[in-house]
């Protein structure tokens, strides 16, 4: 879950609003925004100790990332394209 508390907030996003601002100013592709992403999760995987344990943790908060993305984010998306073209079901 993304979900930190407030205090640790302040911390991590001033370390990330340099590459946000990167990210706006370069145009972000997918290509960039996977690069990102990799080098973030190797990073940890690399900091932790490349073990199966630490991968498979790093794999979980992809998916656990992915699934709270659609939860929030995708899913009103399409309700809100469901609306306005129509139900397919």
């Amino acid at each position: 879950m993304p979900y930190i508390e407030g205090s640790e907030r302040v911390d991590v996003d001033a370390a990330i609003y340099s590459l946000l601002d990167y990210m706006e100013w370069c145009g972000c592709t997918p290509g960039i925004l996977n690069y990102i992403i990799t080098r973030i999760i190797n990073q940890y995987v690399n900091t932790k100790g490349k073990n199966y344990t630490h991968i498979n943790d790093a794999i979980g908060v992809l998916e656990a990332t992915k699934q709270e993305y659609y939860r929030r984010v995708v899913a009103d998306y399409e309700q809100k394209k469901m609306e306005t073209n129509g139900d397919v079901f």
